[in-house]
């Protein structure tokens, strides 16, 4: 696999033409919003930035990599030579499955169709297609360029020959990959989000404050990040996403979404990508600040 196109050029879309891209691959970024593809391109550029000033590449390595992305308003376009297509669209079941309907209609019969989601079923995902032994999760981590997992996800039908060509094509991106099956929030959010649901119920019960839900944590558990700065981070309706698959799914109370992030999601209150969660988000500040509502 040569060429590579990547559908959304979000956060975790820039992330993962990011590393295809500083890895030698061909790289479609496809965006229906020429605002976003911008935006992708100039924060990979600033990571790029950030890894010269480090000395971790060069700069000829930062030209090289940025020569290596294309970028497209039109799926059909995009994916024309394409031998794997990475959707990273939003958290959204219709929106993936109208996305993977379009893709098995334009693509080429061989190429191989592969799912970011972080919760949504591959099987389910590949119902709607007539290739579903080409149908895989790539589950990357955030921040793509940083992170080594990649949780890989094998549908009902996914084919040995293609899960071991995604498991070798994730080490060629310095990654790596974990095969896991297809049950709702796979293995890393099945175990993490309902870890932050519990930290926002303490928060909910008043059990502890923001601050100190996530200095607990933090210091008495050895987590880089509190859980609740991680559910900022993450976004808090794509934490509500994930459970709320995760709580069809199983039809267990216990992945039940909190009240308290429900309202929160309601209220446009996403985390870092609205500028306030737990914490308050300014621009040029790094330090964490408790929200109004939780001082």
């Amino acid at each position: 696999m040569k060429n590579i196109a990547v559908i959304g050029a979000g956060t975790m879309g820039n992330g993962i033409v990011h590393v295809f891209a500083q890895n030698g691959f061909n790289v479609a970024m496809i965006d229906l919003s020429e605002k976003a593809i911008e935006k992708g391109l100039a924060t990979i550029s600033k990571n790029l930035d950030r890894m010269v000033s480090k000395g971790n590449i060069k700069e000829a390595d930062k030209v090289n990599t940025i020569s290596n992305i294309k970028t497209f308003t039109s799926i059909k376009n995009g994916i024309e030579n394409a031998d794997l297509v990475i959707e990273a669209a939003t958290e959204n079941t219709e929106i993936k499955l109208s996305i993977f309907k379009e893709l098995d209609a334009i693509c080429k019969p061989d190429t191989i169709l592969a799912s970011n989601t972080s919760s949504i079923s591959i099987t389910k995902i590949a119902s709607v297609t007539k290739r579903s032994e080409k149908i895989i999760g790539m589950h990357f981590m955030n921040p793509v360029p940083v992170m080594k997992l990649v949780e890989i996800i094998r549908g009902y039908a996914t084919s040995d020959e293609v899960t071991f060509s995604i498991m070798e094509l994730a080490k060629r991106l310095n990654k790596t990959p974990v095969e896991v099956n297809d049950y709702p929030g796979f293995v890393a959010n099945r175990i993490l989000m309902p870890m932050i649901n519990e930290s926002i119920y303490t928060l909910y019960e008043g059990v502890a404050g923001v601050a100190e839900i996530d200095h607990v944590m933090k210091l008495g558990m050895a987590h880089p990040m509190g859980p609740l700065q991680l559910a900022d981070f993450i976004g808090l309706d794509v934490c509500l996403s994930i459970l709320e698959v995760m709580y069809k799914g199983f039809g267990n109370p216990k992945y039940a979404p909190c009240p308290l992030l429900v309202n929160m999601v309601t209220a446009g209150r996403l985390g870092v990508k609205s500028g306030e969660g737990f914490y308050s988000y300014t621009h040029g500040n790094k330090e964490l600040v408790v929200s109004n509502s939780f001082c």
